[in-house]
């Protein structure tokens, strides 16, 4: 299959990868396409936004963060999804955040 074949993944799909790669405590995936229709990167892709907390982040910084995450939705990069807003906690982080 070329690149230019591969299609936008669902928020499930996004979902079950990073459950497998990251072993999250907590994962939330919204797909936010409808809001960029006419957008003229619509054409390469979905626009997604993840909430992630896994314990894999911890004593790591935001890009390192950020690659796991791009490492674990590799199929669909850059072809499937085009804009991802990425929020990557470890549980303490989250705990502080969610208090």
């Amino acid at each position: 299959m070329s690149d230019a074949a591969v299609a936008a993944p669902t928020a499930a799909e996004i979902e079950a990868s990073l459950r497998e790669a990251l072993a999250p405590q907590s994962v939330a995936v919204g797909d936010d396409s409808h809001l960029h229709a006419g957008h003229a990167g619509a054409r390469e892709g979905g626009h997604f936004s993840v909430r992630i907390v896994s314990a894999r982040f911890d004593g790591l910084g935001r890009v390192a963060r950020h690659r796991l995450v791009y490492d674990a939705l590799t199929r669909w990069m850059p072809r499937g999804i085009h804009a991802l807003a990425l929020t990557a906690l470890t549980p303490a982080e989250a705990a502080r955040t969610d208090s």
